[in-house]
Protein backbone atom coordinates (compact mmCIF):
# COMPACT_ATOMS: atom_id res chain seq x y z
CA UNK A 1 0.00 0.00 0.00
CA UNK A 2 1.74 2.74 -1.36
CA UNK A 3 -0.71 5.81 -1.05
CA UNK A 4 -0.98 7.86 1.99
CA UNK A 5 -3.70 9.44 3.70
CA UNK A 6 -3.80 13.02 4.25
CA UNK A 7 -4.69 12.32 7.91
CA UNK A 8 -1.41 9.89 8.74
CA UNK A 9 1.35 11.71 10.23
CA UNK A 10 4.47 12.20 8.15
CA UNK A 11 7.41 9.96 8.63
CA UNK A 12 10.86 10.75 7.75
CA UNK A 13 11.88 11.02 4.17
CA UNK A 14 13.10 8.12 2.45
CA UNK A 15 16.89 7.60 3.17
CA UNK A 16 16.78 9.69 6.75
CA UNK A 17 18.84 8.16 9.39
CA UNK A 18 16.36 8.28 12.56
CA UNK A 19 18.44 7.17 16.03
CA UNK A 20 16.97 4.76 17.95
CA UNK A 21 14.31 6.20 20.50
CA UNK A 22 13.95 9.08 17.69
CA UNK A 23 15.64 11.40 19.93
CA UNK A 24 18.40 13.53 17.82
CA UNK A 25 21.69 14.79 20.09
CA UNK A 26 22.55 18.29 20.39
CA UNK A 27 23.52 20.26 17.32
CA UNK A 28 23.11 17.91 14.60
CA UNK A 29 19.99 18.29 12.15
CA UNK A 30 17.31 16.42 12.67
CA UNK A 31 15.19 14.93 9.91
CA UNK A 32 11.44 15.40 9.70
CA UNK A 33 9.66 13.16 12.46
CA UNK A 34 12.29 12.98 15.10
CA UNK A 35 12.57 14.68 18.63
CA UNK A 36 14.89 16.87 19.84
CA UNK A 37 15.72 16.72 23.33
CA UNK A 38 14.78 18.98 25.61
CA UNK A 39 16.41 22.12 26.13
CA UNK A 40 17.86 21.72 22.92
CA UNK A 41 17.27 24.62 20.67
CA UNK A 42 14.11 25.78 19.96
CA UNK A 43 11.35 24.03 21.61
CA UNK A 44 10.02 21.20 19.75
CA UNK A 45 6.83 21.78 17.41
CA UNK A 46 3.59 19.46 18.70
CA UNK A 47 1.74 17.95 15.65
CA UNK A 48 -1.70 19.54 15.40
CA UNK A 49 -3.67 17.23 17.61
CA UNK A 50 -7.44 16.44 16.98
CA UNK A 51 -10.04 14.81 19.32
CA UNK A 52 -10.45 12.04 17.15
CA UNK A 53 -10.53 10.77 13.26
CA UNK A 54 -13.73 12.32 12.78
CA UNK A 55 -12.70 15.86 14.31
CA UNK A 56 -9.94 15.82 11.16
CA UNK A 57 -10.93 18.00 8.49
CA UNK A 58 -10.38 15.17 5.54
CA UNK A 59 -12.18 12.80 7.28
CA UNK A 60 -15.25 15.10 8.29
CA UNK A 61 -15.27 16.03 4.45
CA UNK A 62 -15.18 12.24 3.26
CA UNK A 63 -17.82 11.07 5.84
CA UNK A 64 -20.11 13.97 5.10
CA UNK A 65 -20.07 13.21 1.47
CA UNK A 66 -20.63 9.38 2.40
CA UNK A 67 -23.40 9.38 4.76
CA UNK A 68 -24.99 12.94 3.28
CA UNK A 69 -24.82 14.18 6.94
CA UNK A 70 -22.14 15.77 9.07
CA UNK A 71 -20.18 13.26 11.49
CA UNK A 72 -21.29 13.05 14.95
CA UNK A 73 -17.70 12.06 16.24
CA UNK A 74 -18.91 9.54 18.69
CA UNK A 75 -18.32 6.49 16.16
CA UNK A 76 -14.69 7.25 15.10
CA UNK A 77 -13.02 5.88 12.39
CA UNK A 78 -13.57 5.20 8.58
CA UNK A 79 -17.04 5.25 7.22
CA UNK A 80 -18.61 1.20 6.54
CA UNK A 81 -21.90 0.59 4.60
CA UNK A 82 -25.03 0.50 6.13
CA UNK A 83 -27.01 -2.29 5.70
CA UNK A 84 -31.07 -2.12 5.44
CA UNK A 85 -33.60 -4.36 4.97
CA UNK A 86 -35.09 -4.29 1.53
CA UNK A 87 -38.50 -4.74 2.91
CA UNK A 88 -38.87 -3.46 6.92
CA UNK A 89 -42.11 -4.93 8.90
CA UNK A 90 -43.66 -2.39 10.57
CA UNK A 91 -45.33 -2.65 13.81
CA UNK A 92 -48.96 -1.62 12.43
CA UNK A 93 -48.97 -4.48 9.79
CA UNK A 94 -48.05 -7.11 12.49
CA UNK A 95 -50.37 -5.66 14.99
CA UNK A 96 -53.29 -6.24 12.13
CA UNK A 97 -51.71 -9.85 10.50
CA UNK A 98 -51.88 -11.03 14.86
CA UNK A 99 -55.46 -9.82 15.19
CA UNK A 100 -56.51 -11.48 12.42
CA UNK A 101 -55.26 -14.46 12.55
CA UNK A 102 -56.46 -14.31 16.39
CA UNK A 103 -59.86 -13.89 14.85
CA UNK A 104 -59.65 -16.66 12.19
CA UNK A 105 -58.63 -19.45 15.55
CA UNK A 106 -61.47 -17.60 17.45
CA UNK A 107 -63.98 -18.64 14.18
CA UNK A 108 -62.03 -21.99 13.51
CA UNK A 109 -62.27 -23.17 17.75
CA UNK A 110 -66.34 -21.87 17.63
CA UNK A 111 -66.72 -24.89 15.11
CA UNK A 112 -66.21 -27.64 17.87
CA UNK A 113 -68.67 -29.22 20.73
CA UNK A 114 -65.81 -30.93 22.02
CA UNK A 115 -61.86 -31.05 23.03
CA UNK A 116 -60.87 -33.00 20.37
CA UNK A 117 -63.11 -31.15 17.79
CA UNK A 118 -61.11 -28.10 18.94
CA UNK A 119 -57.80 -29.64 18.31
CA UNK A 120 -58.67 -30.53 15.11
CA UNK A 121 -60.09 -27.77 14.14
CA UNK A 122 -57.50 -25.68 15.28
CA UNK A 123 -54.70 -27.47 13.10
CA UNK A 124 -56.81 -27.01 10.20
CA UNK A 125 -56.47 -23.29 11.05
CA UNK A 126 -53.05 -23.22 11.89
CA UNK A 127 -52.24 -24.92 8.61
CA UNK A 128 -54.30 -22.95 6.47
CA UNK A 129 -52.68 -19.83 8.24
CA UNK A 130 -49.38 -21.18 7.72
CA UNK A 131 -50.00 -21.17 4.08
CA UNK A 132 -51.58 -17.34 4.05
CA UNK A 133 -48.18 -16.55 5.74
CA UNK A 134 -46.03 -18.22 2.76
CA UNK A 135 -47.88 -16.57 0.35
CA UNK A 136 -47.90 -13.00 2.43
CA UNK A 137 -44.19 -13.42 2.72
CA UNK A 138 -43.67 -13.53 -0.98
CA UNK A 139 -46.32 -11.62 -2.87
CA UNK A 140 -47.61 -9.37 0.14
CA UNK A 141 -46.96 -7.90 3.26
CA UNK A 142 -44.36 -9.08 5.67
CA UNK A 143 -45.16 -7.60 8.49
CA UNK A 144 -48.89 -9.29 8.06
CA UNK A 145 -47.56 -12.54 7.60
CA UNK A 146 -45.92 -12.15 10.85
CA UNK A 147 -48.96 -11.39 12.63
CA UNK A 148 -50.26 -14.35 10.96
CA UNK A 149 -47.75 -16.64 12.19
CA UNK A 150 -47.17 -15.34 15.64
CA UNK A 151 -51.11 -15.80 15.99
CA UNK A 152 -50.79 -19.07 14.30
CA UNK A 153 -48.19 -20.67 17.32
CA UNK A 154 -50.26 -18.75 20.34
CA UNK A 155 -53.32 -20.34 18.84
CA UNK A 156 -51.28 -23.60 18.80
CA UNK A 157 -49.97 -23.53 21.55
CA UNK A 158 -53.18 -22.99 23.36
CA UNK A 159 -54.70 -25.90 22.12
CA UNK A 160 -51.78 -28.45 22.68
CA UNK A 161 -52.06 -27.29 26.27
CA UNK A 162 -55.67 -28.58 26.68
CA UNK A 163 -54.58 -31.39 24.73
CA UNK A 164 -51.35 -32.10 26.89
CA UNK A 165 -53.42 -31.18 29.96
CA UNK A 166 -56.28 -33.48 29.43
CA UNK A 167 -54.09 -36.26 28.77
CA UNK A 168 -51.86 -35.67 31.87
CA UNK A 169 -55.38 -35.72 34.15
CA UNK A 170 -57.33 -39.05 32.58
CA UNK A 171 -54.41 -40.70 30.90
CA UNK A 172 -56.40 -40.85 27.31
CA UNK A 173 -55.07 -39.19 24.05
CA UNK A 174 -58.00 -37.09 23.45
CA UNK A 175 -57.41 -36.99 19.60
CA UNK A 176 -58.05 -39.99 18.86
Amino acid sequence: MSERHPSWPAGPPPGAVVPPGGVVPPGAVAPPGAVAPPGAGAPPVAPAVYSSPAAHPAFAQTHAQALGRPPSGLFPGPSRPVYREAHPVAAAPVLAGLGAGLLWFGLFGGLAHDLAAYAWWTLVAAVSAWVVALVLTVLGDRGVAVGVALASGVGLSIAMFFVGARWIDTYNWPLW
